[in-house]
């Protein structure tokens, strides 16, 4: 890869650091953990100087020497795995290093929710990322053997999304949709009642219940009623019909609709 300007290397030292409001940050021991975790050999340790000078000396030393270490220290400012333990923060870097990146003619994009650096095109948005599930199956179905069903369809919706199953991880994503919104149909006090037992109604009608009692907000709403079409390839004549088969794609944003509706309903919780 080409060398980065000095003053984006400075700008990625300052986002390793992560000192600006709402960044995560680093204190000086962990510095070189982090440059472990970006692939990087033979890693110097901190030697006690303030944390943005060494790092930014560090970054501009490695790069006269491994100009791809840079690269892989970019990728990891960008890895969601780095933020497992504060998932807020990642929003506030990946937007500020998409600003730094820009400025070199690159950003970052996405490959299976893996990022990678490609040319910077105005015109064309990144792929986004996949909204991530933020509670347990636990804090949202209260009758633990119901819990424990659709906790087994998440794992197994896993499994198929892993081996390219990806028709099998859709139909199970929705199935368990539709169990979690008949539960919460059943448990949960309801300004606009359902007109019958919960277990009698279609998905469309109870991701549309969701939405009108305010358990789901309208963008999970809309994005749940594609899940509904797309898990209606469980028949093979609707896939014949529609011409289409899931892919990596469609089962992609099938989590993200899941997670989202799995999001909202255990923030209206009562």
């Amino acid at each position: 890869m080409e060398h980065f300007d000095h003053s984006t290397l400075t700008e990625l030292a300052a986002l390793v650091c992560g000192d600006e409001p709402g960044m995560k940050r680093r204190a000086g021991w962990e510095l070189a953990g982090f440059l472990k975790r970006a692939g990087w050999e033979n890693v110097p340790e901190h030697d006690g100087r303030p944390r943005m000078l060494w790092m930014e000396e560090t970054l501009k030393e490695r790069q006269e020497d491994e100009a791809a270490d840079i690269e892989r220290v970019v990728l990891r400012l960008a890895d969601r795995r780095e933020y497992l333990q504060q998932p807020h923060d990642y929003d506030a870097v990946i937007a500020r290093l998409q600003d730094i990146l820009a400025l070199e003619g690159q950003r970052i994009d996405y490959d299976k929710n893996r990022p990678f650096l490609t040319d910077y095109d105005a015109d064309q948005a990144p792929r986004p990322q996949r909204v991530e599930l933020k509670v347990a199956i636990s804090d949202l179905v209260t009758d633990p053997d119901l819990a424990s069903a659709v906790q087994l369809r998440l794992d197994e919706a896993h499994i198929c999304q892993e081996h390219g199953a990806y028709t099998s991880a859709v139909i199970m994503l929705g199935s368990l949709l539709e169990g979690v919104l008949v539960h919460a149909a059943d448990t949960r006090p309801a300004a606009t009642p359902l007109p019958r037992p919960a277990r009698d109604m279609r998905l469309q009608e109870l991701i549309q219940h969701a939405h009108t009692n305010r358990w789901i907000d309208q963008d999970a709403k809309m994005a749940s009623d594609l899940l509904r079409t797309y898990r209606n390839l469980v028949h093979p004549l609707a896939e014949k019909r529609t011409r289409h088969s899931a892919d990596f794609d469609t089962a992609d944003l099938c989590w993200s609709t899941v997670n989202a509706v799995l999001n909202d309903l255990a923030a209206s919780a009562p």
